[in-house]
Parts: structure tokens; C-alpha cells; sequence
């Protein structure tokens, strides 16, 4: 008996460092997290500060949030700039982000179920020549772009910008849909060709609403990046009425170099609203599709 409890003993002191230990692994652990989480955080309380500070205290003062805050950055982006309405720049950014979404869900996700579910010479070829076009920078293709668009007369338009994405010449998102297509159960396709189904049924029936996550992850990607588009409006785009919100927040600027930064903070503040929404409302689709895509 006595042999027994010395044991227990033995086995409790035993633990009691190691709990010990776990316990403060974890504590610098989740310090750990919430340092990165600040850093991470801390140019969102930034702007958000600076958004209601005067223009003359946001490079000024060192405070990240403002002692007294005032409304004229936000009340002043009602008044526009240079006579154009902020909500011309808004709409301008949707239709070009809208486009955007729709061209490359269509397209990247018809070439997807080429490459992933029909047999043809040189697929595999194809297939590795799309994946290389990852490695060419975008500034090699600009030049010959703008000088092809030029010719066509589409310079100052959305064409140019919207054009590539209804060509399958987004690789990355070809790539994710092609991923996630291929795991889909081959037996589906059979009993849609046995129901008398061709290709484009097929794929417009049955392989296309399976692959929901994968297209949505696709969608949120696009309109976060074509909401963001600086270069290409910035080459194409000429006059002011057709600009997007991320050109319009480069209007804030006058020619002597004076900057309103606090309007200009407020409009990049209102300017997050549209991708947090969009991406709060599909955040589920996002997890799933990355998490399925070559899994399924």
C-alpha cells in the first residue's frame, strides 16, 4: 500500500513541472499572438483615427487617436473634387469590379473544365504554358498592351481593363477551378453523357454549380483586386469622370503638391466599406474552397 502511494506520489510531482511548463508555453503563446494581432491591427487604428483629425494634425501630431474629433473629412467628401461626385469614382470602381467578376468566373471556369474534364491533344502542354504565364511580370505585357488598345481606339475606356478578364487570362484562378474540377466524381459526367447531356450541359448543370466554392473563392479574389487596381486605371484611364476610387484618391492632391489628407483618408476609409462587405458576406464560400480545392 505504502509502495502504492509513493508511486502517486512520485507520478504527480513528476507532472507538475510539465503542467507547469505547458502552461507557460501557452501564456507566451497567446502574448505572442496578440503582439502580432496589434501590429497587424494598427494601421486600421490609424486610419480610422486620422479620419476624424483636421488635415493639419494628422502629420503633426503623434496621437493615434484624436483628442477632439472633427466631421468635416467625411462632410466634405459630399461636395466632391474638381466638381466630380465621390459617388462617380464608387460607381466607376463597381462596374469595373463587377465586370471583372463576372469575366473571370465565366471564363476561368469554362477553361477550368476543359483542362479538367475533356481529353485532347497537348492538354498537359497547354496546361503548363497557362501555369508559366504566372512567372511573366505584368510590367513586360504593359507596353505592348497599351499600344495594342491604343490602335484599337479603346484608350480612356474599361475595355482595356476588363478585356483580359473575360479571356482566361486570369492562370491562378484557371488553376484553383481545374484543382477543385478534378476532384469532382468522374461517374457524374458519365451519367450526364448517358442522360444525353454534352459539354456545355454538363458543365453548365453539373460541374459548375458543384464547384460553388472554388467560384466564389475566384469571385472574391477579383473584386478585391480590381477594386484595388491602381496601375491599370492609372495607364488607361484619362479623364477624371471615368476614374475609379483609387485614381480619385490621387485628385486629393493639388498641383502644388499640398495634400487634403484628412478628406482623403476619410474617402480610403469609405473606400474599405464595399470589400469588407463582399467579403463578409462570402467569407464561408472563401474557407471552403480554399480548404476543398484538390481535396474533394
Amino acid at each position: 500500500m505504502s509502495g502504492t502511494t509513493s508511486a502517486s506520489a512520485s507520478a504527480s510531482a513528476v507532472a507538475r513541472p510539465a503542467n507547469g511548463r505547458r502552461r507557460i508555453g501557452s501564456v507566451a503563446w497567446h502574448v505572442g499572438a496578440l503582439l502580432v494581432l496589434a501590429v497587424v491591427l494598427y494601421p486600421v487604428v490609424w486610419v480610422l483615427g486620422a479620419s476624424f483629425k483636421p488635415s493639419e494634425d494628422i502629420v503633426a501630431s503623434l496621437d493615434l487617436l484624436p483628442a477632439k474629433p472633427v466631421w468635416t473629412n467625411f462632410s466634405g467628401l459630399a461636395d466632391g473634387i474638381s466638381d466630380i461626385s465621390i459617388g462617380s469614382f464608387f460607381g466607376n470602381s463597381l462596374m469595373y469590379a463587377g465586370l471583372a467578376v463576372v469575366g473571370v468566373v465565366m471564363s476561368s471556369s469554362l477553361t477550368a473544365y476543359a483542362f479538367a474534364k475533356i481529353r485532347f491533344a497537348g492538354r498537359n502542354l497547354l496546361f503548363t504554358l497557362m501555369i508559366g504565364t504566372l512567372l511573366l511580370p505584368y510590367h513586360v505585357l504593359l507596353i505592348p498592351q497599351y499600344v495594342l488598345f491604343r490602335h484599337l481606339g479603346y484608350i480612356d475606356t474599361l475595355v482595356p481593363l476588363v478585356a483580359g478578364k473575360f479571356l482566361a487570362v486570369e492562370a491562378f484562378f484557371v488553376f484553383l477551378m481545374v484543382q477543385f474540377m478534378r476532384g469532382l466524381p468522374r461517374e457524374l459526367d458519365e451519367a450526364a453523357k448517358l442522360d444525353g447531356c454534352g459539354h456545355l450541359r454538363t458543365y453548365w448543370s453539373i460541374v459548375l454549380p458543384l464547384s460553388r466554392p472554388a467560384v466564389i473563392t475566384s469571385a472574391i479574389f477579383t473584386f478585391i483586386n480590381a477594386w484595388n487596381d491602381f496601375m491599370g486605371p492609372l495607364i488607361y484611364l484619362n479623364t477624371p469622370s471615368k476614374y475609379t476610387v483609387s485614381l480619385g484618391l490621387m485628385m486629393f492632391r493639388d498641383q502644388e503638391g499640398i495634400s487634403d489628407y484628412g478628406s482623403m483618408i476619410a474617402m480610403s476609409l469609405v473606400a474599405l466599406v464595399p470589400v469588407v462587405a463582399f467579403f463578409m458576406a462570402f467569407q464561408r464560400y472563401l474557407i471552403d474552397g480554399m480548404a476543398t480545392s484538390g481535396l474533394k
